[in-house]
């Protein structure tokens, strides 16, 4: 058999959201997978920093920072961080309109300290005060420092909480051009979103390492769940959508297998001859 390039995203493919401990059953699938031939990576919109935990399970590689930076084994294929340019101008609209930041670099994660203040200072309404535990949770489970340590390292993405979705369109109009605005659902009165170059996406990702290994798009196979997975799926040979996935990547993907708390990672590699 031809080998074959799987793609899988992480939270709510991979794992189970929030946690970076695979199903015994995926690990097992992606194992057999790369001894029948075939090259396993991570998709995801995590920086490579955040990649620490899963990295030691043996991936072929990482596509990281939503197709950004691209490794294959331990040769970097792509490399595209913002300018400074970029970076402060996005940094300049967001500080204007209200909107806190996470900035996102190889090396780590850098998050804007008046967010926790915030939610600190307003702990008492709605669900502030949930969600100021699941920030911290985050930072601490990825690693993500206070922005006072950031030194000016390359940015490739920013995540962004927005106290209202009209902010955030005041910044989405200003960098339209060069930037594409990917909206999660509102979480504790904020709205989540991540802010992407659009000179690459986790499409570009699976289009680089396919170049690479000399593997034809049509032997690709990305699994995902969520609308940051988007252009992967469609570029990718074949797409999977996960049953826990949004009804909309559901509708883009080829097919769909068991959710991540039903060993649908190994379910799927199983019936489309992967391992």
């Amino acid at each position: 058999m031809k080998p074959k390039a799987v793609f899988l995203d992480i939270d709510g493919t991979l794992t189970e959201p929030g946690t970076n401990v695979p199903p015994a059953s995926a690990l097992e699938a992606i194992r057999r997978a790369q001894e029948a031939g075939n090259y396993v990576f991570l998709c995801t919109g995590r920086n490579y920093a955040m990649l620490s935990p899963l990295l030691k399970y043996g991936f072929d590689g990482v596509v990281a920072s939503s197709g950004g930076y691209v490794a294959c084994r331990d040769e970097v294929i792509y490399d595209s961080p913002m300018t400074d340019e970029e970076r402060d101008r996005m940094s300049r609209l967001l500080k204007e309109n209200g909107i806190f930041r996470t900035i996102e670099c190889v090396e780590g994660a850098f998050t804007d300290d008046g967010f926790k203040n915030f939610l600190r200072e307003h702990a008492n309404e709605g669900e502030n005060s949930e969600m100021l535990r699941w920030q911290e949770q985050i930072e601490k489970d990825l690693n993500i420092l206070p922005m006072e340590a950031y030194k000016g390292q390359a940015v490739y993405k920013m995540v962004v909480m927005s106290p209202s979705m009209e902010s955030l369109e005041i910044c989405r109009e200003e960098l339209k051009d060069d930037f594409s605005f990917c909206i999660q659902e509102p979480r504790g009165g904020f709205v989540n979103g991540e802010i992407i170059s659009r000179r690459f996406d986790k499409g570009t990702g699976v289009l680089k390492v396919c170049e690479h290994l000399g593997i034809p798009l049509e032997d690709s196979v990305g699994f995902g769940d969520s609308m940051n997975d988007k252009e992967m799926l469609e570029v990718a040979g074949l797409s999977v959508c996960m049953e826990n996935g949004s009804a909309e990547m559901k509708k883009i993907a080829d097919v769909i297998c068991p959710s991540v708390t039903e060993d649908g990672i190994k379910k799927a590699f199983e019936k489309y001859h992967l391992m």
